[in-house]
């Protein structure tokens, strides 16, 4: 994890610790997997209840498993809490606040009776689905996306700004050009129909009737066929960049500067010279001449 997170004292609760935040032991494993387990259970319980043909059938198992989860997960919360020396640390973390999120609807339904909030407990209710998001905290490449994903915001939000500009012209165009009667009947509806047709998906609901608004179409469509892999490919250069940096370090080495060594080599690919300075490189052994 990236954030610092220290057991509370040693004993128990350091065990505890061991056992739910690390993975290098086989407990450790087996509680990593049978979370992922309990997980993927309350998900699948989640989208099975949302069928109509299941819930009317096993609409009292899809409860009674959906409570099982909840307690469950919320005694696992607590024992986090239990074995941290500083909870608040954890629970400000995106996974802390995950974990609150999948647990709180169903014990704030408890707290909301009437007819009149039965809109709120749906919405509530669905919200649970945020569990699926813990499994970013098994996958160890996970790390690199969200590096990468931090590194390229910028540059994709300055291409969505100027997509944003590109399809608000468009837009006051075609709003200009065409009719009411085609769909176009205000400069927000038209900057709907381009955001469609930029990123060619074209829904059919607005069409244009013009000549030149046809043409107008085909080129905001060329368009998007040409720009629609720019962000793809900003995302893509920083996922490789990110790895490379958790792969090699860029530490020179101290004979002939070469910097693209990985992290666990002990000597420079280039002039094999010993790379850690602080210690002193081990001697060689040198066989003895036959007489």
């Amino acid at each position: 994890m990236s954030f610092n997170l220290t057991p509370a004292a040693e004993g128990l609760r350091t065990q505890l610790f061991h056992i739910i935040f690390e993975s290098d032991t086989p407990t450790a494993k087996g509680f990593d997997i049978a979370l992922i387990v309990m997980i993927l259970g309350s998900v699948a319980v989640i989208l099975l209840g949302s069928v109509q043909e299941f819930s009317q059938e096993y609409g009292w198992l899809f409860y009674y498993l959906e409570w099982g989860f909840t307690i469950l997960f919320t005694v696992e919360l607590a024992v986090r809490i239990y074995c941290l020396e500083r909870p608040t640390i954890y629970l400000k973390s995106f996974y802390g606040v995950v974990d609150l999120i999948s647990i709180l609807p169903a014990w704030l339904v408890l707290l909301m009776p009437g007819f009149h909030a039965l809109v709120i407990i749906r919405i509530l209710r669905v919200l649970r689905i945020f569990r699926i998001l813990r499994l970013m905290e098994f996958v160890g490449e996970g790390r690199l996306l969200i590096e990468a994903l931090k590194r390229s915001v910028r540059q994709v939000l300055l291409f969505f700004c100027s997509i944003f500009m590109v399809v608000t012209m468009f837009a006051a165009l075609m709003y200009t050009i065409e009719s009411p009667e085609s769909g176009f009947t205000s400069i927000p509806m038209s900057i709907y129909w381009a955001v469609v047709s930029v990123t060619t998906v074209g829904y059919g609901d607005i069409v244009p009737g013009t000549a030149l608004g046809k043409a107008i179409t085909v080129l905001l469509i060329l368009i998007g066929y040409s720009i629609i892999a720019v962000p793809t490919g900003i995302f893509s250069a920083q996922v490789i960049r990110s790895i490379r940096e958790d792969r090699y370090s860029d530490e020179a080495c101290p004979g002939c500067g070469h910097d693209r060594h990985e992290k666990d080599a002990l000597y420079c690919l280039r002039c094999g010279t010993w790379l850690d300075e602080m210690t002193e490189a081990p001697k060689k052994e040198t066989l003895p001449l036959e007489p």
